[in-house]
């Protein structure tokens, strides 16, 4: 591992000192620099914020060399997903060591949380067709979204139709995976439609691994030469064998099926100092899980989850700055035959300004959000930005704020054989810091930050004796700190454009006292993760992608896995070949499952223009 350090080290240093030199002369280079992050009330060029974020761009998403959401976001450091089989049937999402309960998924700004257990939140995933790009906010972001933001928020920005198109596609490769999709755009006089379908299938790489996953997505924008209104709807429905996904490892025959459906409105109204933007939404979650696929008397839970929200968020220009603020009320349902019938309702009041001093070089953004629970009263979480701009490519930053999570259903009333919830757990809290710096020019960004984590009243499962159930109990403190480098580098050969990407995360857990016997959740983070790739295009109608991925966690485990794929355009067809861990690693991410050896997708997509 020492010579990957050396290497990533040196291959930095070279990109640095070529960076220098380079003329700015290709047109087509994306300013990511420019992009505006939406995930925000107060609307700021990519390059502006003082916050670590990642944006993830359409282009990066065809050199990924990832056909599904899980995969994509696994090659950024400081993002763990961990997974469970091929295609992301299931995984867990985490960021810079939280758990899969303190991170947040956002699509088109909507909250995706799930009241009963956050192993839903991937289950929200979109196909990677309907993807304008990714911003992923890391570091405490409840001051911005509310509770369940911990540790960082991923926000999916979906696409706009500006023409009319149709593609359809088809692959096929190991394990018997056959997936076809088909998406249609049109762009009429008064309003645009994108359209999404898609079926993806496989016998499995191993027993009781077989997956029938079903997408189906609309997004249409209404009335366009007037107030033009946005609508958005997702269905997603997965079936598929849980070979010890769960439980333990030799619980060979679980299965699970999960649907996961979104429906949501909004609109925006601008002035010259004004801008507002309601939404209104509606999210369903269902969730059957059996013990034994064979035999689902013996053991069944099934869950049904409703959230029924609307939101204004809003900003005002003034000589003194800009003031963001905003409303998110909302009301959670959960029916279930294992945690009973539920019901939350929470107000969420958000408010922020930015102060822009010493000729706009300097930004300072303090914050607060106050939410009420109607199970768990009032919190408040302030938190303040500060930046400075050295120049017109470099800026540094900090930032510090409280964070915090309710516990889900499951914590509070999930009972089976072994394990009993806490119905008197109180919310999970942290005071985080972050400094760091950044810097953009065309063809070459580099950023870099250390940051730490304070958490107090992490929920673990415990017990004294071995015989004992597990109890869920506010028990844990804990102490993250860590550092995290990301950098990518764009250059030409033969006036073809070329992206090397490096990204770097160490992180260090201290548990604080834990006077326990016997504790479920061992810290397991990425004690050392860093992921590359280079995306090169050396003929004209032939690009190729390599992703090399290194991931060292606290237990001392550790595995190396490279993935590639190859893309030839002819006209109007896309023929790909995407190969995953080619040199055959044995590893885990979770649970003792194994992921699986290498295997490859190949596929043929055609676009009528």
């Amino acid at each position: 591992m020492k010579n990957n350090y050396v290497l990533a080290i040196s291959l930095l240093v070279s990109i640095i000192v070529n960076a220098q030199n380079e003329q700015v002369i290709q047109q087509d280079t994306m300013a990511l620099g420019e992009v505006t992050v939406t995930s925000s009330r107060i609307n700021l060029p990519f390059k502006e914020n003082s916050r670590t974020i990642t944006i993830i761009s359409s282009e990066n998403i065809k050199q990924s060399a990832a056909t599904n959401l899980a995969d994509l976001l696994q090659q950024e450091a400081g993002i763990d997903i961990r997974r469970r089989g091929t295609a992301g049937m299931q995984a867990d999402l985490y960021i810079r060591g939280g758990s899969f309960d303190q991170t947040l998924l956002l699509i088109d700004g909507i909250k995706m949380d799930d009241a009963q257990t956050g192993h839903h939140t991937m289950n929200a995933a979109l196909p990677m067709e309907v993807i304008e790009r990714i911003e992923i906010i890391k570091g405490p972001a409840a001051r911005v979204f509310g509770q369940n933001a911990f540790t960082g928020a991923i926000n999916i920005v979906t696409k706009k139709t500006t023409e009319n198109g149709l593609s359809i596609n088809l692959e096929t490769g190991s394990y018997n995976q056959l997936n076809g999709s088909l998406t249609a755009t049109s762009n009429l006089e008064n309003s645009s439609h994108i359209v999404h379908l898609s079926r993806l299938t496989s016998d499995g790489y191993r027993y009781n691994t077989d997956y029938d996953n079903s997408n189906y997505f609309i997004k249409s924008i209404f009335n366009k030469k007037a107030q033009a209104i946005e609508m958005i709807t997702n269905f997603s429905e997965r079936k598929f064998g849980a070979n010890g996904f769960y439980s333990s490892p030799t619980a060979i025959n679980q299965y699970e099926e999960t649907q996961n459906s979104l429906i949501g409105f909004s609109t925006q109204f601008f002035s010259e100092k004004w801008q507002i933007k309601p939404r209104a939404y509606w999210k369903r979650n269902q969730d059957d899980y059996v013990f034994v696929r064979q035999d689902p008397s013996i053991y069944r839970n099934l869950h049904i989850t409703d959230k029924i929200g609307t939101e204004m968020n809003a900003s005002y220009t003034s000589s003194l700055g800009v003031t963001g603020f905003g409303i998110d009320m909302s009301k959670i349902y959960l029916r279930s035959n294992n945690l009973g019938n539920r019901n939350r309702f929470m107000t969420t009041l958000f408010v922020e300004h930015q102060f822009k001093l010493a000729n706009n070089q300097l930004d300072i953004t303090p914050g607060v959000a106050a939410t009420y629970f109607s199970d768990f009263k009032f919190h408040a979480f302030p938190g303040i930005d500060i930046g400075y701009r050295l120049n017109d490519n470099l800026k540094a930053y900090g930032n510090m704020g409280y964070t915090y999570r309710i516990p889900t259903y499951t914590d509070l009333y999930y009972t089976d054989p072994t394990t009993n919830g806490n119905e008197n757990l109180k919310p999970e809290e942290a005071l985080s810091e972050e400094i760091g710096i950044k810097y953009f020019t065309p063809t070459f960004t580099v950023s870099a930050a250390l940051f730490n984590r304070d958490a107090r009243k992490l929920i673990d499962y415990v017990k004294d004796n071995a015989p004992d159930k597990w109890d869920a109990t506010n028990i844990r403190d804990l102490n993250t700190k860590g550092l995290e480098i990301n950098t990518a580098y764009y250059f030409s050969i033969n006036t073809f454009r070329q992206n090397l990407s490096l990204g770097y995360t160490f992180l260090e857990d201290e548990v604080k006292a834990l006077n326990v016997n016997f504790s479920r959740y061992a810290i397991n983070s990425l004690k050392h993760q860093f992921t590359s790739r280079l995306s090169t295009q050396l003929f004209k109608n032939i690009s190729q992608n390599i992703v090399y991925k290194y991931a060292e966690r606290t237990t001392g485990d550790s595995y190396n896995v490279w993935d590639a794929s190859i893309m030839l355009n002819i006209k109007q067809f896309e023929i790909t070949a995407t190969a995953s861990n080619i040199f055959n690693a044995e590893y885990y991410e979770t649970n003792l499952v194994p992921m699986p050896k290498g295997n490859i997708l190949f596929g043929l997509r055609y676009n009528f223009n």
